[in-house]
């Protein structure tokens, strides 16, 4: 029969490993290089789908039960257009996790929504630092490109987006709209 003071002692390892962390960060998750992989060779866009939402469910993940409880809190502020509250949560996140590409990406998608692009581009470029191929950071740095005029700039960072994710939704139809804008002028 097992005891109580046995069961806490064998369940106090997982306990600790619970509450650590992963030692690795979720962009460092090694079934992102297959899923990458599959995601650029997909046939079509419901299949390329299937492997971005993967994608997004290891990138959202860190591990560490506060960081993950706070990652919803700001998804779910920033949702509700709360961006001081979504703000607060991935301050700390950044802060505790720094190695932690979405808490970055997040972070930037807030600023991004409060037109505060100067401190969005910041914070794409650490996530990019982090994560190179973060197809939804690049779309954003696109984004800020086209908001500050700039579509040269945009048009090189969507099709940076297509070389890793083809069927990006909304990406290949802003490629050729560039294109054309662009077609007969040096870029």
């Amino acid at each position: 029969m097992w005891s109580r003071a046995k069961f806490l002692y064998l369940l106090l390892p997982v306990i600790l490993i619970l509450s650590i962390g992963p030692a690795i960060a979720a962009q460092d998750d090694n079934r992102l290089p297959g899923l990458f992989d599959a995601l650029k060779h997909a046939a079509s866009p419901s299949t390329a789908k299937v492997f971005e939402d993967r994608i997004w469910d290891i990138w959202l993940f860190n591990g560490n039960a506060r960081i993950d409880h706070r990652m919803r809190e700001g998804i779910m502020a920033m949702s509700a257009s709360d961006y001081p509250t979504a703000l607060r949560a991935f301050d700390y996140i950044i802060r505790e996790a720094p190695e932690f590409a979405e808490g970055w990406n997040k972070r930037a998608t807030v600023y991004y929504l409060m037109t505060d692009f100067k401190q969005s581009i910041g914070d794409i470029k650490q996530t990019l630092a982090l994560e190179p191929r973060h197809f939804g950071a690049v779309s954003g740095l696109g984004l800020i490109y086209l908001e500050n005029g700039d579509g040269a700039l945009a048009l090189e960072a969507f099709q940076r987006v297509l070389r890793i994710h083809p069927f990006m939704t909304g990406t290949r139809n802003q490629v050729e709209i560039l294109r054309h804008q662009f077609s007969g002028k040096a870029i």
